[in-house]
């Protein structure tokens, strides 16, 4: 067996491992540099999920806002394996330089034009479609970005190095998101936070122009890859990657594996530990925006060189059982980690929880998702439906007893038992006054100030706050900084990203590792996107909804567990380990 770079070590048994020159490090370099303003772009709107929904999708409900807005992130994971299959495509047959130019264009142009937007306010329907598509395109350039990157490195790599040199591919995905919390928190800090919400949160998505110019001066850098080189010299690239990579049981049955031993896994507790972690800490948990930005961002920089960490180890042990042990303990440790959490981020809530748990008793079939992602559902034709939503609003965890038909929702809090208002006995004008008065006896009620008299209106008078029952039995409406542990907290999303950087870390190499060079481009790509894009983004709003239609604040997790759990049994049995294969071939 032989390689570009020489003969078989007799000894090993590898390929003999190149020297990297200096060249080949700049522009390893410059790729990575590349693909974190890529990774900005597309996870700045994760950072800004709850401004972007009251910019563009007023009108709904707030949990629903909050879950469309978060299908709008999504949208950009749904048309992540379409960009893998069209750009795979390019890059199988044109090149991996070229390929990666076209992505960051894409990427960069996407994101600036999102900040130059209109809001809902503005244009009305026009606003959220547009955000929608600019996503998409967004979604579609990052699906051909990573594989591009991921094999241009791996092509360039060191045999004995290949998962190190990978593994700096695999930070820009969490430096993207380090570097796009510091650009939030900086900003949002500078102005104000009203500001910030009126406005600012577009300086972030317009400085993607800075860095999109930056980028693509790095990328034009860029020499193409010598593996591919060596394919095209040779004469023996593939014409047909998309057939020969999934028409072929062969080079399938790979793909499978790999997806069901290794990427599904890895991308639940890729976005478990960073986003779906943010979320929870801001809607859950009810810590501010800021707070939770410094948060995150501190547990990231301690976490983040274990990605080089764990690529190298992979180098030495392998890659498959540093990847399924990340699995096996994300699947173990997740509920009591969360758990954990709520005790050291908001601990009056964690007390709240075990001192005066609250109770909706209902009849089941009254009882809707809480889900509208149209908004035409006011959820006030059913009295569990105005249960549920009050306490949707307010992010409350409860538990639901179900009620014989007949039977008009009530909600238990502590010792207090408040009736839900008989949707068949009021209408109109008096339904939403009876409702109105139901929520704030459970949520409560902010004062309002007086207004003088100005232009022609008469004057409002000044209405003192009105203190729900979920405050009287010890429920916060915030998080208080003074009683928050944030060196447990910090110490908890530590844990939770280095599983990310377990799974993360050597999955790059693994996957270049499991498919030949002619059609690698492709192969890995499809994959990988399916579970990142499908898996992985949809995770948050998965898992919201379900919180939404169950009442646990803790239930989303189910999904992340389970995902995580079959995929280590799956790949303990089937999937193959790659460390010492030659990719030159």
């Amino acid at each position: 067996m032989s390689t570009i770079h020489g003969v078989v070590d007799d000894i090993t048994g590898l390929p003999k491992h190149h020297t990297a020159t200096h060249s080949e490090k700049l522009v390893i370099t410059a790729s990575s540099l590349g693909t974190v303003f890529e990774w900005y772009d597309f996870y700045l709107y994760g950072l800004l999920t709850a401004i972007i929904a009251a910019q563009f999708l007023t009108g709904l409900n707030s949990t629903t806002a909050f879950i469309m807005a978060l299908l709008v992130f999504a949208a950009g994971f749904i048309v992540r394996p379409f960009g893998a299959l069209v750009f795979g495509h390019i890059g199988d047959i044109f090149g991996r330089r070229y390929t990666f130019i076209i992505t960051l264009v894409v990427m960069g142009l996407s994101t600036f034009l999102v900040g130059c937007l209109p809001t809902y306010k503005s244009v009305g329907v026009a606003a959220p479609i547009m955000l929608v598509l600019l996503r998409m395109f967004q979604g579609l350039a990052l699906g051909g970005e990573y594989g591009g990157a991921a094999t241009y490195v791996a092509e360039h790599a060191p045999d004995n190095k290949r998962g190190f040199y990978t593994s700096w591919i695999q930070i820009t995905a969490t430096a993207g998101l380090l570097m796009a919390l510091a650009v939030v928190y900086g900003v949002r800090t500078y102005i104000g936070e009203d500001a910030f919400k009126e406005w600012g949160w577009r300086v972030p998505y317009l400085l993607s122009g800075l860095f999109l110019c930056l980028g693509l001066w790095l990328r034009l850098k860029l020499h193409e890859s010598p593996v591919f080189q060596k394919i095209k010299a040779e004469g023996s690239g593939s014409k047909t990657p998309l057939a020969d990579a999934f028409g072929k049981w062969v080079n399938l049955k790979i793909v499978l594996v790999a997806f069901f031993g290794a990427i599904a896994g890895q991308a639940v507790v890729w976005y478990t530990g960073q986003l779906y972690a943010l979320y929870f800490l801001e809607k859950m948990l009810k810590v501010d925006g800021p707070t939770t930005n410094m948060l995150v961002m501190t547990a990231l920089l301690l976490a983040t060189p274990f990605f080089l960490v764990f690529g190298m180890l992979s180098d030495r042990i392998g890659r498959k059982p540093i990847i399924l042990t990340g699995c096996a303990l994300a699947a173990l440790t997740m509920f009591p980690v969360f758990h954990a959490l709520t005790n050291a981020a908001n601990p009056a809530l964690a007390k709240a929880l075990a001192t005066a748990p609250v109770t909706v008793t209902a009849n089941p079939a009254e009882c809707s998702s809480q889900f509208d992602p149209v908004g035409k559902n006011p959820f006030d034709t059913t009295s569990c439906d105005i249960v549920k939503n009050a306490l949707a609003k307010a992010a409350v965890n409860y538990n639901v007893v179900n009620a014989p038909a007949g039977t008009i929702a009530s909600v238990s809090i502590g010792d207090k038992v408040i009736v839900a208002p008989n949707p068949a006995q009021v209408s109109g004008e008096d339904k939403k006054k009876a409702i109105a008065a139901f929520t704030t006896a459970i949520v409560g009620k902010a004062a309002t100030p007086a207004k003088p008299a100005e232009g022609g209106k008469p004057a409002v008078e000044a209405k003192p706050a009105v203190v729900g029952e979920l405050t009287k039995v010890g429920y916060p409406t915030k998080a208080d900084p003074a009683q928050m542990n944030k060196p447990v907290v910090v110490a908890l999303l530590f844990y939770l990203v280095l599983l990310v950087t377990m799974v993360y870390g050597p999955i790059a190499a693994m996957l270049v590792e499991l498919f030949p060079s002619r059609i690698r481009y492709s192969s890995m790509s499809l994959p990988y996107h399916i579970g990142n894009g499908w898996l992985g983004g949809l995770l948050p709003a998965i898992g919201f909804a379900m919180v939404a239609a169950n009442g646990d604040i803790y239930y989303g997790f189910w999904y992340p567990v389970v995902v995580a759990a079959l995929t280590f049994v799956f790949g303990l049995f089937f999937l193959p380990e790659t460390f010492r294969n030659n990719i030159d071939g």
